[in-house]
């Protein structure tokens, strides 16, 4: 029999199939035709395109609220952290109704249409009168103006929203289903799957980078509604692209067991009920679990105790594990364990809000002249964190990991834990040299006398602000990457997706937490006729005081994070 007649028998194909994958139609998918590099760039590719329409309109809102829309610095970084904390927190439920109902493909599909829909009114809402009533001559047209722009505020604000409700499908599921192309089980696209997250990361920032740089410069120079119409044609285009690679995705297989959601919840409610009774000793050593049909590590049953009562059957039974399997106990573990990690990181989300907000606006007020003839926009400084992610990953990839490995003998060179800890101490020096520019900006103001003169540029260079940009720009390829792998990583198979919104979640109750903190501090500190630390008059206000704060902050989350991370347990990998 020859090699063609050989291709064309039943046993090879099964041989190819990849197990726990269809297509998108759910029939079986072959390993040479599906999945791996060839679906992975295809869908790193599509979310390129997503970034550069997010960045599009994230990177200068603040700078949007401030001008167009008459905001307030305070009431507009406020607002911006809002919108931010929303389109962050969003995704964990994008990812339940993904891995929960209508699977990751599905998922982005609707997320897909919401979000250009949500970006097409944004652009119309550009358009339409801003807040300004100088044209308007008497009572009658000034109440005219005033309904215009009432109405231009709220269809901004709706369609914004809407973008958070699409980018809460899109933004979680997009990166599992990229991940998903590669088979945990198979040794060759394993190691290749711990790469994908690193250049999934490049390539986010490499499309953030050419937004901010291009759209920031349109928005501030040219017009708004163009600055909003480029994203939502990008974001079209992205769709249309994740369409035409159908044919060559992996997509889970929804099974008919229970929800992990159920699963987990099951082991809670089970363990809640039998507090009151005793571990036998011999449960948690030597039972043999009816799944996986392993025993239980030693080191996870000494964890999270309280829950090994749920392998205890009902009262009278005789039998272990009737009520509950260890399989299932160790999916409840897992998930507990994520927790302290997720709370001490959430300082990491404070700090990363500023970058958009009260970085732009202290850009804003310094000498952005590259030359006679030309000035950069204030936001196009975020640039320099994409742009040292950008260089940082493929040096990290290509020659720190390779090192590491040598040396501590891990596949990836350093712990995920490990990664994220550096990352989050290069945050702590990136607030503190912010804190040092700020001081030195005000000092420059005040030695030339622009102190009550807050439209009048204060002659230093905007370039002191690169070192804070490109510090968290380092500071990001080690943490964001870390986080991204580490949820992705550490949580149950089918949870994958809600793993990841996790990590958003970070971002998300971060950017509350600083919308909070921002208010807070305005009240505290701006009564009595006193001038806030936030003051619409930067030159006035105290922003060095408040990097100082969150500089504080994160040092302390570092050391409770390190805390917990000693003592966190790997689950086993995939």
């Amino acid at each position: 029999m020859s090699i063609s007649d050989l291709s064309d028998t039943e046993t090879p194909l099964v041989a190819a199939t990849v197990d726990g994958s269809v297509d998108f139609k759910g029939r079986p998918v072959y390993r040479p035709s599906s999945g791996g590099w060839r679906s992975a760039r295809f869908i790193i590719g599509v979310e390129m395109a997503e970034r550069f329409a997010y960045y599009g309109i994230q990177s200068n809102l603040v700078t949007y609220l401030t001008g167009p829309l008459g905001q307030s610095t305070a009431t507009a970084a406020e607002n911006v952290n809002l919108w931010l904390g929303m389109a962050m927190l969003l995704p964990l439920l994008g990812a339940f109704v993904a891995d929960s109902f209508l699977g990751r493909y599905r998922t982005i599909i609707i997320a897909s249409v919401i979000y250009c829909l949500g970006l097409g009114l944004l652009t119309l809402s550009a358009m339409l009168p801003s807040v300004s009533t100088v044209g308007c001559q008497n009572t009658n047209e000034i109440t005219s103006c005033n309904s215009v722009y009432q109405f231009r505020l709220i269809l901004f604000f709706f369609s914004l929203y809407l973008v958070a409700i699409g980018l809460g499908g899109h933004k979680p599921c997009v990166q599992a289903f990229g991940a998903d192309q590669f088979d945990g089980k198979d040794p060759l696209e394993s190691k290749l799957k711990s790469s994908f997250f690193n250049w999934w990361y490049f390539g986010l920032c490499t499309a953030a980078l050419f937004s901010i740089l291009i759209l920031s410069y349109i928005q501030d120079n040219l017009n708004w509604s163009l600055g909003f119409g480029i994203p939502c044609i990008s974001m079209a285009f992205a769709f249309i692209v994740f369409l035409l690679g159908s044919k060559t995705y992996r997509c889970s297989i929804k099974g008919n067991e229970r929800s992990p959601f159920l699963r987990i919840g099951k082991v809670f409610v089970v363990a809640v009920r039998n507090w009151r009774r005793a571990t036998p000793p011999a449960l948690v050593h030597e039972v043999e679990a009816e799944e996986a049909h392993e025993k239980l590590p030693h080191e996870s049953s000494e964890q999270f105790k309280f829950l090994n009562k749920a392998l205890l059957a009902s009262e009278g039974s005789k039998k272990y594990g009737k009520v509950c399997i260890i399989s299932e106990v160790e999916e409840a573990k897992a998930f507990l364990r994520l927790v302290p990690i997720w709370i001490t990181s959430l300082v990491y989300g404070i700090v990363y809000a500023q970058f958009s907000t009260f970085f732009t606006k202290q850009g804003a007020t310094m000498d952005r002249r590259v030359a006679s003839f030309f000035e950069i926009p204030a936001a196009s400084l975020q640039s320099f964190i994409a742009l040292s992610i950008v260089v940082t990953i493929p040096v990290y990839d290509s020659v720190f990991v390779p090192k590491a490995r040598a040396f501590t003998g891990k596949p990836a060179g350093i712990t995920m834990l490990q990664r994220i800890g550096t990352g989050m101490f290069l945050y702590v020096l990136s607030m503190v040299i912010a804190a040092l520019v700020e001081m030195k900006r005000l000092k420059t103001a005040e030695e030339y006398g622009l102190i009550d003169k807050p439209n009048v540029t204060i002659p230093m260079s905007v370039c002191w602000l690169i070192p804070q940009y490109v510090v968290a720009g380092v500071s990001e390829a080690f943490a964001m990457v870390g986080l991204q792998e580490f949820f992705y990583d550490q949580v149950p198979t089918e949870l994958r997706s809600i793993g990841l919104s996790l990590y958003l979640g970070i971002l998300g109750v971060g950017s509350f937490l600083s919308s909070f903190l921002i208010s807070v501090i305005e009240k505290a500190t701006g009564g009595d006729g006193h001038e806030s630390w936030f003051a619409d008059n930067l030159n006035k206000a105290h922003l060095d005081y408040f990097y100082w704060l969150l500089a504080g902050l994160t040092a302390a989350g570092l050391i409770s994070f390190w805390i917990f991370a000693k003592s966190y347990i790997y689950n086993k990998p995939s």
